[in-house]
């Protein structure tokens, strides 16, 4: 076990990407920085009923693709992974992760997240000028604010996690959503309220759109994607979904409790 505020960075990576895990080890180097590799559960190879075992035939998005669910079994052996460590926290990247040079200091030492925090995203997914809801500001860092997550902003290229958040998520029966839905969209995760996300600003990584060929996940998706009914039906569906908690976020910002803030990285 090491010392209650380091932590241990994890990094999910397919066996047949070693162009990707090249690029995380040369990044890693530059920053000064190193990490436990996870094997990742690969959609491509694993038994459909070994994919399957922990997920709900259908959930607020619909079936879940393939590559969706063998990303969420890898975060799920990160899960298991810190728990058995007997860490307080760590950290977890996926392979496809940019780190700004300020990264390190927030990825490995948990002494700046105030007691009680479960999971913090140091990570900005999505169009550059994304909006995001946030709430409860604190200052962390010269320059750097943690605040509550209030609004929907998914991604996994990174995140802090605590060992108690993960004991939570092993205990999950069976999963109906994918691994970012599920840690970081109030509007339909049955976790979001207990996990209470805080979002690390300015965030301090990225996910790229490319290292070297197109992102293995995204091959599982193109079936259930394809335009007809049972799409129309899940897109309605998640519109619905989203449209859930708008008087409420709406509320929270017109009350000044919450600010509607640009996210970007430092």
């Amino acid at each position: 076990m090491l010392t209650p505020a380091t932590m241990r960075i994890y990094l999910v990576n397919l066996a047949r990407r070693p162009d990707r895990l090249a690029v995380m080890e040369a990044m890693a180097a530059r920053l000064g920085l190193g990490f436990i590799r996870i094997d990742a559960v690969d959609a491509a190879t694993a038994p459909k009923a070994e994919i399957d075992r922990l997920f709900a035939a259908s959930g607020p998005l619909g079936e879940i693709p393939p590559g969706d669910k063998c990303c969420l079994l890898s975060h799920r052996l990160f899960w298991e992974k810190l728990v058995a460590s007997g860490d307080d926290y760590a950290t977890v990247l996926e392979d496809d992760a940019v780190l700004t040079p300020g990264a390190a200091k927030f990825l490995t030492d948990a002494s700046w997240i105030p007691p009680g925090v479960n999971l913090v995203k140091p990570e900005h997914y999505g169009p550059k000028g994304q909006r995001i809801l946030v709430s409860d500001f604190v200052g962390i860092a010269p320059g750097f604010k943690l605040a509550r997550l209030r609004s929907r902003h998914t991604g996994t290229g990174g995140y802090i996690i605590s060992r108690r958040a993960a004991e939570r998520l092993l205990a999950v029966r069976l999963f109906n959503l994918p691994v970012d839905h599920l840690l970081f969209n109030p509007n339909n995760s049955p976790e979001f309220s207990w996990l209470a996300p805080r979002q690390l600003v300015p965030a301090v990584l990225r996910q790229q759109d490319f290292i070297g060929e197109k992102s293995d996940i995204e091959t599982f998706r193109k079936g259930f994607r394809k335009f007809d009914l049972t799409y129309v039906k899940r897109e309605l569906v998640r519109f619905g979904y989203d449209l859930r908690l708008l008087p409420q976020q709406a509320a929270l910002a017109l009350s000044g409790q919450a600010k509607l803030i640009e996210i970007r990285t430092e």
